[in-house]
């Protein structure tokens, strides 16, 4: 990778390394080092390594400042997709980090550039780097603008109500959430279920579904929507 490269994505990264060795290194896969011992080269497998504390310290540490009235198991959950490999494969190809990495041939022709694996890891990688550089304050800016925190909490809203519910019950001790099964109907290969929720006895809402689960999952969305009002 030549200076004008370099300067490029240090300006994506809106950081200037002081030690540029260090962004080299966490762009080398394990593939090239492989390729190249005879040279020197070291994988970027250890800065990985650290990325993924300085990461996640990074997202909780966001996330405890934007939700000061989030409770543990939902920071827990959220901090979980922020830092899953689509998430931070998806930053690094806003970054386009792949474009940057050093791969052996095999890692070049078989697609390595876009593989969420390497680019998740890269991703890691660079943040260390970045953090043995310059500390936290560059990651934690970085982090901020990309990741989103608010987004990925309504995402995860509307995909899972049931956890959703849940983690809003659970924020008020004494509380009992409970499923029932009220009707089941069909032919075993088309059958439907109707599921109640009750919280502490009292009827929160219903759901019809293919499956139990299913039916959970509609029967929660509908308590959420009554919890709203």
């Amino acid at each position: 990778m030549n200076e004008t490269e370099i300067n490029k994505l240090q300006e994506k990264l809106n950081y200037s390394f002081a030690n540029q060795a260090l962004l080299m290194e966490a762009l080398r896969h394990s593939s090239y080092a492989n390729e190249n011992k005879i040279n020197g080269a070291i994988s970027n497998e250890r800065l990985e390594f650290l990325g993924d504390s300085v990461l996640g310290m990074t997202v909780a540490n966001l996330i405890y400042n934007c939700y000061p009235d989030m409770p543990e198991g939902r920071m827990t959950r959220l901090r979980a997709e922020l830092v899953c490999e689509k998430s931070l494969a998806s930053l690094a190809d806003k970054l386009g980090l792949g474009t940057y990495l050093q791969l052996g041939r095999g890692e070049e022709k078989s697609g390595g550039r876009v593989r969420p694996s390497i680019l998740a890891d890269a991703l890691e990688a660079v943040l260390a780097a970045m953090y043995l550089d310059g500390g936290f304050e560059p990651v934690a800016w970085l982090v901020s603008q990309y990741l989103e925190p608010k987004e990925t909490l309504r995402d995860i809203q509307n995909t899972d109500f049931k956890t959703a519910l849940q983690e809003i019950v659970q924020e008020k001790a004494g509380q009992t959430l409970s499923y029932h099964i009220t009707d089941e109907c069909g032919p075993d290969h088309m059958k439907l279920f109707t599921v109640e929720v009750r919280l502490n006895g009292r009827y929160l809402g219903s759901g019809i579904g293919k499956s139990k689960k299913e039916a959970e999952q509609i029967a929660a969305k509908e308590a959420l929507e009554e919890l709203s009002k």
